[in-house]
């Protein structure tokens, strides 16, 4: 096997990249500003994510399942992280604290998928053999809606805190 210099500097980067987003999706899990007008962007972003995931399906009964299944435990999983997420209110303003751990878990799986689906078209190119569609693959559709039905879910119910605690 041998390495070309794009192939050597993808694995370098790789490390490097995998580094970086660690870095910003744990910083992102510490107190923040509970802001009204980004839970509302949150919770749109993420139900669009899920309608345009269910019309590229097309008919496989597998891709829905998936669909189905990853948005079940997105719900789930973001249930049991918002009881799990600090709430503060205090003279400053309205606060949140993400539980961690489930946080950064779902972010980087999906971080990881899709540096999978980029490496794989690396890895395709110059090569005549025909791709399949991206959402063909039931672990692309099943992160695509875990992610979006765990943060639909946590924005969702920092709104509806905000809501209720004017």
């Amino acid at each position: 096997m041998s390495f070309t210099l794009s192939t050597l500097v993808l694995l370098v980067l790789g490390p490097l990249l995998v580094w970086r987003i660690y870095s910003r999706v744990k910083g992102a899990m510490g107190r923040q500003a509970s802001v009204p007008s980004r839970h509302w962007l949150g919770v749109l972003v993420c139900v669009v994510a899920i309608v345009v995931a269910a019309l590229e399906l097309g008919r496989d009964p597998l891709l829905y399942a998936s669909w189905g299944a990853g948005l079940v435990f997105g719900i789930g999983w973001g249930v049991f992280g918002f009881k799990r997420t600090r709430r503060i209110e205090n003279d400053e303003g309205h606060f949140f604290v993400p539980y961690a751990p489930l946080g950064m878990t779902i972010s980087l799986l999906f971080a990881a998928r899709v540096l999978y689906l980029m490496v794989d078209l690396y890895l395709a190119q110059g090569s005549n053999a025909p791709r399949e569609p991206f959402m063909a693959s039931p672990l692309t559709v099943a992160s695509i809606t875990l992610v979006s039905g765990y943060f639909l879910t946590i924005s969702a119910g920092l709104l509806r805190w905000r809501l209720l605690n004017k």
